[in-house]
This record gives structure tokens, C-alpha cells and sequence, in this order.
């Protein structure tokens, strides 16, 4: 579907519809630089799922809306409403069964 980089002036018309995986990463996380290509990967093969990627460094207000203690952390969002969450690497197809049956 597509890839967005969210900030606190679009990220609930970004999550608003749909089935989301929100990432929140930082640029200096080891395993948020392995999990980016994945997400870009899903984002590519995946017309259903959306990928919405938040910078907890530049965004503290939204990571700590949704309690983000550790990073990469993980949630699907369907239609505005969080249904899950999970903190970590996860391979492409885990994480694509994941989002969708959460």
C-alpha cells in the first residue's frame, strides 16, 4: 500500500484508515535499521498493509502516547484503534500474519 514517515502534525490521518503497522525506530537502533528493509519490502508487496515509520527522537510526544519504552516497537492499528503491539525484529512473514489476523 505505501510507506509514511509520520510526525504529530499527520499521524492520526495516517493511522485513520486501514490496516496499519506503526514502527517507532531511531536511526541509531541496530535492530530498527534491520526491521526498516522488511517494512519496505511489506509496503511494496502488500496492498492491504500500510506502513507508518515514527522517529521516537524526533517524535517523544507520540512514543510516549503509546508507552514505547524499547525500540523497535511495533503496532497494528486498524481503523484509528490499536489491536496490537510487539517490541523487536520480526522476519517478513511473521510480521505480515501478525498484522493481519491481530
Amino acid at each position: 500500500m505505501s510507506l509514511v514517515y509520520a510526525n504529530a502534525d499527520n499521524f492520526k490521518e495516517s493511522i485513520a484508515e486501514g490496516t496499519v503497522i506503526v514502527d517507532f525506530y531511531a536511526d541509531w537502533c541496530a535492530p530498527c535499521r534491520m526491521i526498516g528493509p522488511v517494512l519496505e519490502q511489506i509496503s511494496e508487496e502488500q496492498a492491504d498493509l500500510k506502513i507508518v515509520k515514527v522517529n521516537v527522537d524526533e517524535n517523544p510526544q507520540l512514543a510516549s502516547e503509546f508507552g514505547v519504552r524499547g525500540i523497535p516497537a511495533l503496532f497494528v492499528v486498524k481503523d484509528g484503534k490499536t489491536v496490537a503491539q510487539k517490541a523487536g525484529f520480526m522476519p517478513k512473514d511473521a510480521l505480515v500474519d501478525w498484522a493481519k489476523n491481530a
